[in-house]
């Protein structure tokens, strides 16, 4: 088994933007965020937040219902101080932007978290990660850890954590 080391070790968090509603006659990229996501969203993101997770770099998709979930998780984890960008490319559905997107984070970001959207989420932790995913729901979490120094150089991770909110509701 090979020693990690803490240099060479970059974390990946990919959430998915929280149940959105379809009440209103809007564009796709506008839709909000039913009562239910937000209080999805504010039940995992209290579930993480004695976890040590500690962000370089947080990017959403620029989706109101991406955004709006990066807004819970980022101020209930209290990461008002880390940098966050909107990307427009996180708006894909496929997969291929969002593989572009994290191989091409500056090496200078060991721990990215990223909100964006199926089907490209569960593409991504079934290629990347080492644990079968058959949805990754609203509102989930996947946290994925790579052996390497290099986002360009991410290939099959570990699967370090899923947080999915209606197994925070099994517990309560």
């Amino acid at each position: 088994m090979q020693e990690k080391s803490i240099k060479n070790i970059k974390i990946l968090r990919l959430v998915r933007h929280a149940k959105s509603s379809w009440k209103h006659d809007l564009q796709d990229i506008e839709r909000p965020l039913k009562q239910r996501g937000v209080e999805d969203s504010n039940r995992v993101a209290t579930h993480l937040f004695n976890k040590d997770l500690a962000p370089n770099l947080i990017l959403s998709s620029p989706a109101k219902r991406a955004v709006k979930t990066s807004e819970i998780f980022i101020g209930r984890l209290g990461l008002k101080n880390v940098q966050f960008e909107l990307r427009t490319e996180l708006y894909d559905f496929s997969g291929e932007n969002l593989i572009k997107i994290i191989k091409n984070t500056s090496n200078s970001i060991n721990d990215l978290m990223v909100f964006g959207h199926n089907n490209a989420l569960t593409n991504f932790v079934n290629t990347f990660g080492n644990v079968h995913i058959e949805n990754v729901v609203t509102s989930g979490y996947i946290e994925i850890s790579f052996n390497v120094n290099s986002w360009h150089n991410i290939n099959k991770g570990i699967t370090e954590r899923i947080v999915f909110p209606k197994d925070l509701k099994a517990n309560m």
